[in-house]
């Protein structure tokens, strides 16, 4: 099935919750494409979708009943983590492209299974991690690759957060009952257990269904990371965290900080990215942010722009020789001021620091952005760059950064092969 360039473009949503939700709000936002269907295992999600779109968009429990609709075009996936695998190769199977939220899968294994079924298939596969279309992250990486900032050693990213919500505490709907929510769909390949509505509204809270910070935040970080300077990925993940505030029965941690070494390639010499997600932090809302370090200076990127600032570099190496004998000491100086004649300072002397800023113009949006990449790529069959190779190239150490922190050792990663080392 392939969509003529001025039909309307027929999307499903598969599951209905608050992302999948501001994903639809999103995407039809675009010209030229409607929602038509809905799948969500809880029974007043279809019927706030049939409020917002219209009581003739399709509805169901069962996603197998939209991917067998033939109208359909294309999926939004945004269920919780544990079923983005098993719905994403039907939904290729189907024949539909598809938009799969962020992590692109739950375990390592399940990724090299989508990277299979996406080759295998014609369609679009675009994951939703919106920080890859961000017109910030692109300047940046333009001017990464002219080397603004010298040669690059280290970046940082940390996102940071002190809200209930940001910190998953989701709101749980008091008519949750087994008669108007699908429990055991809901739990799909995860272990079986009683009708439980926290975990099934607050499923970011456990391992059983979500993938905690490490999948959805430092995927972000790992998105934005990639983006800026076309690294495939680290070759040895670290990370350590915990639980400190967050005591509600939950086992995902609320603090997490990861140390990922990336390899020297033909694009960048080998560095070091630090990242850190706390969802207790106690003087912000929210805080989103990279510094990019290098030889010349440093750039901070954020969402709605970046700072550039340069120092040069000091013309001469300076020396250390208080500890050496008076003779010592002479005989050093003498030969180091033949290097370096000794210059009295004057105006041209001076040496200029600079701080260049570039700001998102007015109403930029990353997630709209990210939804008009998608449907461009659907109309064109020209996909956009983040495919189910650039998803498994994020998810997976991010993955890893969870086993790190389980296990308590590091763990090597092949960026290539994309499989743990």
């Amino acid at each position: 099935m392939q969509t003529a360039k001025n039909d309307t473009i027929q999307v499903a949503l598969i599951g209905a919750g608050g992302m999948g939700q501001g994903d639809t709000r999103y995407a039809t936002a675009i010209a030229g494409v409607k929602l038509v269907a809905a799948a969500d295992i809880y029974d007043a999600r279809l019927a706030r979708v049939k409020e917002v779109y219209g009581a003739d968009v399709f509805t169901t429990r069962d996603y197998r009943e939209v991917l067998a609709r033939p109208e359909i075009d294309a999926v939004i996936i945004a269920t919780p983590d544990h079923w983005h695998a098993t719905i994403t190769k039907d939904a290729l199977a189907a024949k539909k492209d598809v938009y799969c939220e962020k992590p692109m899968v739950k375990t390592i294994a399940e990724g090299q299974e989508i990277v299979a079924a996406h080759k295998k298939s014609d369609r679009i596969l675009q994951i939703g991690s919106q920080y890859a279309s961000s017109i910030v992250f692109e300047k940046a990486a333009q001017l990464m690759k002219a080397g603004a900032i010298g040669q690059l050693n280290m970046v940082e990213a940390w996102l940071d957060r002190n809200t209930a919500t940001g910190a998953w505490q989701y709101s749980i709907p008091p008519d949750a009952s087994p008669e108007n929510i699908d429990w055991d769909r809901f739990l799909g390949n995860a272990p079986k257990r009683p009708f439980e509505p926290i975990r099934m509204f607050r499923w970011r809270n456990y391992n059983d269904y979500g993938t905690g910070l490490a999948g959805d935040l430092f995927v972000h970080l790992l998105t934005g990371l990639h983006v800026i300077t076309g690294s495939l990925g680290p070759t040895r993940v670290y990370s350590c965290g915990g639980t400190r505030f967050w005591k509600d029965g939950r086992d995902a941690p609320d603090v997490m900080l990861g140390v990922l070494d990336y390899p020297k390639t033909a694009t960048h010499p080998d560095f070091t990215f630090a990242l850190r997600v706390n969802l207790a932090c106690g003087n912000v809302r929210e805080n989103f942010g990279f510094r990019f370090v290098g030889s010349e200076g440093q750039m901070t990127v954020q969402l709605n722009g970046l700072t550039m600032e340069k120092v040069p570099r000091e013309t001469e190496p300076g020396y250390t020789i208080d500890t050496f004998a008076q003779s010592t000491r002479e005989d050093f100086l003498r030969s180091y001021r033949k290097q370096y004649p000794e210059q009295r300072p004057n105006a041209d002397s001076i040496k200029s620091q600079s701080e260049t800023k570039f700001n998102a113009p007015p109403g930029h949006s990353a997630h709209q952005e990210h939804h008009r990449n998608f449907y461009q790529a659907v109309r064109s069959r020209k996909p956009f760059f983040e495919d189910s190779i650039f998803g498994l190239r994020t998810a997976g150490p991010s993955l890893l950064t969870n086993t790190s922190l389980w296990e308590g050792r590091a763990c090597k990663w092949d960026p290539v092969k994309m499989v743990e080392g």
